[in-house]
């Protein structure tokens, strides 16, 4: 089995014997270890000798590399995103962060996570991501989400209006700090801290959440997934800001876009222990009473 290893470089060395870990694990199991270049310039002074590869960003993983494995919190899995991009690689993350939500595997639970893995105890959890459409190009071949693309205003700008058209129909103008189109998956981020609802995987949705809208009758909506969403911004500046999860560019107010869904599925792994569900108590607390305990 190969095993593509994923990571930005940690700043605080308590991590070091989980990373460590994972590599001892790993080796015992006897499995071909692949390490992104970029985590291999932070281990080669920091862990202790473990025969593995070097994954330069020329090779072409589809095919080759069986499992991606992240080490770091959400952010670092949707940063690898765009290293997988259309390869149907399936994908788990060990989380070094915070909340951990889609990379759920906990440093306690190392040990028992890389055995189920090796051992092929796991389901796949198929997630569909957003892609955006401009002329000129925004993101170039990275214009796709996991979790969500966002148009903001600027910091030092006024509110924006952003029109909306759902298949060529206008649906609503916004005005406000600016608008999230949220894929099922990323319901649960941005969308969710600004009101948004909480959207089940399998609903073949995503939704449209306002930033901070300067209106009393503006809500979230929930949109199928199979739309096709077009925006015109105005803005009192010349450019205002979108993102695609966490890549941001600056773009002119005179350019128009649209955002659909991408025609290829992440595959995230999930082991038989847990569950979208099991997920959303744990980490959200979700359903969190008193009178339940």
């Amino acid at each position: 089995m190969k095993i593509a290893i994923y990571g930005r470089p940690f700043n605080d060395p308590v991590v070091l014997p989980f990373i460590q870990q994972v590599f001892d694990n790993l080796n015992l199991h006897g499995v071909d270890i692949y390490v992104h270049h970029q985590l291999h310039n932070y281990l080669k002074d920091n862990l202790n000798t473990i025969t593995y590869n070097v994954l330069d960003p020329a090779d072409n993983i589809k095919g080759f590399i069986d499992i991606f494995l992240t080490l770091g919190g959400d952010g670092t899995l949707l940063d690898m995103v765009t290293l997988i991009r259309d390869s149907g690689i399936p994908v788990i993350g060990i989380n070094f962060g915070r909340l951990g939500f889609l990379a759920s595997i906990n440093k306690s639970d190392i040990e028992s996570a890389i055995q189920a893995v090796v051992n092929k105890q796991f389901t796949l959890d198929s997630r569909e991501l957003l892609s955006i459409n401009s002329y000129p190009e925004v993101f170039g071949v990275d214009n796709f989400a996991l979790n969500d693309i966002t148009i903001h205003k600027r910091d030092d700008s006024a509110m924006i209006t952003t029109h909306v058209f759902l298949n060529g129909e206008f649906l609503n103008s916004y005005w406000g700090d600016g608008i999230i189109i949220s894929t099922a998956t990323g319901s649960t981020a941005y969308s969710l801290s600004c009101g948004g609802p909480i959207i089940y995987p399998e609903s073949k949705s995503l939704v449209l959440t306002p930033v901070a809208p300067h209106n009393l009758n503006v809500r979230p909506i929930v949109l199928p997934d199979s739309c096709t969403l077009a925006f015109d911004v105005e803005s009192r500046s010349s450019n205002y800001l979108v993102s695609c999860d966490s890549r941001t560019a600056t773009i002119d107010k005179t350019i128009r876009f649209e955002v659909k869904k991408a025609g290829f599925q992440l595959n995230l792994i999930r082991l038989n222990n847990e569950s979208y569900l099991s997920t959303l108590r744990n980490k959200l607390l979700w359903g969190l009473d008193a009178r339940n305990y």
